[in-house]
């Protein structure tokens, strides 16, 4: 069982930004995908941003040009920098990666909270 810790939540003003990480116990080099999603009660859970194996990322629509997702295989580790934070981006934030077809390795997720 791969497990997937997430770090770098926490408390931002609007308009600040935050790095969230999500160190893997497993080579990420050969995981077919690797993504955030985010969820927070009242809310559909949304997936953020995704990266393949081959560098290839997407975004939804509302965190496109504010959040870029990557990764450094060499570290494990997934990484989403979130700028010009909004309200509305607060969310408790999960990572989850795919060695198969599905994303079967899941964080606990950390939690982000943007004040007005």
């Amino acid at each position: 069982q791969v497990q997937l810790v997430e770090s770098g939540g926490g408390f931002v003003q609007a308009g600040g930004s935050l790095r969230l990480s999500c160190a893997a116990s497993a080579n990420i080099e050969t995981a077919n995908a690797m993504t955030w999603y985010r969820q927070a009660p009242g809310k559909q859970r949304e997936q953020v941003a995704i990266i393949s194996r081959g560098g290839v990322t997407n975004y939804a629509d509302p965190v496109k040009g504010r959040f870029t997702i990557s990764k450094n295989n060499a570290k494990n580790t997934m990484y989403l920098w979130m700028n010009s934070l909004k309200p509305e981006d607060t969310d408790v934030y999960t990572c989850a990666a795919a060695w198969g077809i599905e994303f079967e390795s899941w964080g606990q997720g950390t939690q982000v909270t943007v004040s007005p």
